[in-house]
């Protein structure tokens, strides 16, 4: 299964895979990571396949990389800069743009080896006399100094997505985030809820920028719900950092919506995204297994133990959105408002929240409205209007 995960993620890179050399070690060879006798096997592979790039489905120190490279004569990539190219090339927010690189600066800053021997070392000091910085210092000292430029500048992400929480709490709108396994089908089922029309495809990390939008639950019931990146076995730990402010929105949101792909075979897929949850700090938080794609299963979907929805087909869906509402106190329950015609700002707040079914007005032009309300807006509706309520 890994190995097909790998070469998924070849091509989500769009590179065309043109063979692959597996081995087993005990341990990592210091000088290629691989044995001899395996070098000598990719060489010939390259021979062949005519490859221009050599990828290992592993992290290879900086040394392991460098000596590679000489001895294949081809660039060497690893796992992580594998990933971290598709996430290049996905990002389109300048807040995703800003954490990719953040992530790429933090990888680049242990792949720096001495390499500049033709300037080994800059002069300094008066006439010349005395050494100053290394080539390899003075990339460190230019590396440290746009990783505390792009950290400040996520920061103040953070900021606005504490505050824009804050204002959320204040309102009283829950946050449901959606996470899972990249190519669960995420982005498919948020469109599915929200109707709207964020890209999804076949493909590993299609999304990465995380997505908001207002999903309702329910008469007058609303949440926020949060499409964020897709998880992967060891996904690198420049990304969990880099990606904090998004992560955040999981591990800060009132109810997660864990989507499982339930036609891939590989049941270590959702321990793999409960794991990573636990590393954010979102392991305590309510959780509802969503187990999407069911109608590419053949048989019964019943037995998968979790709410079973097809995002691409609409199946599921509604019984989805009654237990997140439920899960939240958001159900809504039948009230009938009795509202003088001085009562307009009640009206139109009952209007504005979608939670009237039926209204008529009386001679005496009293409206009798029949609302739909969950129990927190019963409760804020008897603070506005408490002698409007039929007993």
């Amino acid at each position: 299964m890994r190995l097909a995960e790998f070469r998924e993620l070849v091509t989500s890179a769009a590179l065309v895979c043109a063979g692959t050399v597996v081995g087993s070690r005990e341990r990592p060879h210091p000088r290629w990571f691989v044995g001899a006798g395996k070098v000598d096997e990719m060489q010939e592979a390259i021979a062949v396949s005519e490859a221009d790039l050599v990828i290992f489905n592993h992290e290879l120190t900086a040394i392991q990389q460098r000596n590679l490279e000489t001895r294949l004569e081809k660039r060497v990539m690893t796992r992580t800069e594998l990933i971290l190219h598709i996430f290049a090339d996905r990002a389109r927010t300048g807040e995703g743009q800003l954490q990719v690189e953040l992530a790429q600066l933090t990888h680049a800053q242990t792949r720096l080896i001495r390499g500049w021997t033709h300037l080994d070392r800059q002069k300094g000091g008066v006439n010349l006399r005395g050494a100053g910085e290394t080539q390899l210092e003075m990339d460190q000292r230019m590396l440290a100094g746009r990783v505390r430029y792009v950290r400040d500048r996520l920061e103040r992400v953070h900021r606005q997505r504490a505050q824009s929480r804050r204002r959320r709490n204040r309102a009283r709108i829950p946050t449901v985030a959606l996470a899972g396994y990249t190519n669960a089908g995420k982005s498919t089922l948020f469109n599915a809820l929200t109707a709207d029309g964020v890209h999804a495809a076949d493909q590993m990390f299609a999304t990465l920028d995380p997505t908001m939008r207002r999903w309702q639950v329910g008469p007058g019931a609303e949440v926020v719900l949060a499409d964020t990146v897709g998880f992967i076995r060891e996904l690198p730990v420049t990304l969990v950092d880099a990606f904090k402010a998004t992560l955040e929105e999981i591990a800060e949101a009132d109810l997660i919506l864990h989507v499982i792909d339930a036609s891939s075979p590989d049941a270590g897929l959702a321990e793999e995204v409960r794991r990573v949850l636990a590393e954010i700090g979102a392991a305590d938080t309510p959780t509802i297994e969503v187990f999407n794609k069911v109608d590419l299963l053949e048989g019964e979907a019943h037995c998968l133990g979790g709410l079973s929805v097809s995002a691409i087909e609409g199946t599921g869906v509604e019984e989805l959105r009654d237990t997140v509402a439920g899960r939240l106190g958001l159900d809504a329950k039948e009230v009938t408002v009795h509202l003088g015609p001085e009562a307009g700002k009640v009206r139109s707040w009952l209007y504005d929240h979608g939670a009237v079914e039926e209204e008529t007005i009386g001679d005496d032009g009293t409206a009798t409205l029949h609302v739909r309300l969950d129990a927190a807006h019963v409760g804020e509706l008897r603070q506005l209007a408490p002698e409007a309520m039929a007993r």
